[in-house]
């Protein structure tokens, strides 16, 4: 895009509008954009309500010569209200200690709660989880963010769904969903990977080239 900030401010507004009063926004972006995408955030959500800049750490793909090369992606966290958000601590997957000898059997058998840094590789290409989508992101990640910040039966929505993993999480962990693209191709992944799900709905397209999906039961956003 020639002025990203410009294509993504009226959706970013029109996301806060329709964003629940305890709902939360995670916000995907690469190093490049970071700063300049968290000055549009922080103007509509208040500086104070970013609560986590999550850093996915990965180590996957090329590796230029000539520059360090980048095995990171940012991850904005914005809530809505301070004083009334979902954070389910006790739900969220721990992980294991690097060093469980230094801990106690118990503690290590429970392992910990994960910090702001998520090492988790990107979908390999010939994992059997890819769907063939250039920009897809781990079932993991997503499941994270969903268990953290929803409960079951709220709805979630990806305007930017690509190849549809936000609602594939959101449908496993009981939550309803909401996805949003104007790429056929992603909605041709989505076709396809959500063939089984009964409740999905497709909207203003038939469902085997491109559209919008949701979930069959509607509600506010999460």
């Amino acid at each position: 895009f020639d002025d990203y900030l410009a294509f993504l401010e009226p959706r970013l507004i029109e996301a806060y509008r329709v964003l629940a009063p305890h709902g939360s926004l995670y916000f995907h972006i690469d190093y490049r954009e970071v700063h300049r995408c968290r000055f549009l955030l922080d103007e509509l959500f208040g500086p104070d309500n970013l609560l986590n800049e999550i850093i996915w750490a990965y180590d996957f793909g090329a590796r230029p010569k000539t520059r360090w090369p980048a095995k990171h992606d940012n991850i904005l966290f914005y809530v809505k209200n301070l004083s009334d958000y979902v954070f389910n601590v006790d739900a969220i997957e721990r992980i294991p200690y690097m060093a469980p000898g230094l801990v106690g059997p118990e503690k290590a058998a429970r392992g910990k709660l994960p910090t702001d840094t998520w090492w988790h590789t990107i979908v390999p290409t010939s994992g059997a989880e890819r769907t063939g989508y250039p920009t897809q992101k781990p079932l993991g990640i997503l499941r994270r963010m969903v268990t953290a910040s929803s409960r079951p039966g709220d709805l979630v929505l990806d305007f930017f769904a690509g190849s549809g993993t936000t609602g594939m999480a959101a449908h496993e962990l009981g939550r309803r969903f909401i996805l949003v693209d104007n790429n056929p191709e992603a909605m041709e992944v989505m076709a396809k990977r959500f063939a089984e799900v009964p409740e999905v709905r497709w909207e203003g397209v038939d469902p085997g080239i491109s559209g919008p999906a949701r979930s069959s039961r509607t509600g506010r956003v999460s």
